[in-house]
């Protein structure tokens, strides 16, 4: 089992950049794809970013492809997400997920196929 603490998160103004981090717990964490996601008031959670378990891979939202870039540093068990030109419809708690079932790539975006969660991150961006 893994636990995810998320940090960084806080208020910016739109055009900023934040960096997200998931530290994790345990010696397992070079084993898991690991993903990002967000859950704005009244919303469905939304995939946002997925990292392969050697940080070779990678696969973005539309929403977010070309702004946010997902990584990750297996010796420091944590995985990051730098969001850059950020806008107000970026406003949303962000959630950093572990997938222990894939053990090759493959883009998962649904809630259901990652089994760990971290408790969220508030991000908020003033226009």
């Amino acid at each position: 089992q893994v636990q995810l603490v998320e940090s960084g998160g806080g208020l910016v103004q739109a055009g900023g950049s934040l960096r997200l981090s998931c530290a994790a717990s345990g010696r397992t964490f070079s084993t898991y794809n690991m993903g990002w996601f967000r859950q704005a008031p009244g919303k469905a959670r939304e995939f946002l970013a997925r990292i392969s378990r050697g940080g070779s891979s990678t696969a973005y939202a539309d929403s977010v492809k070309g702004r946010f870039t997902i990584s990750r540093d297996n010796a420091k068990n944590t995985a990051y997400l730098q969001m850059n030109s950020l806008e107000s419809e970026d406003t949303a708690v962000y959630y950093c997920a572990a997938d222990d079932k894939t053990r090759f790539w493959v883009v998962r975006t649904r809630t259901d196929e990652y089994t760990y969660w971290g408790q969220g991150t508030q991000v908020t961006v003033s226009s």
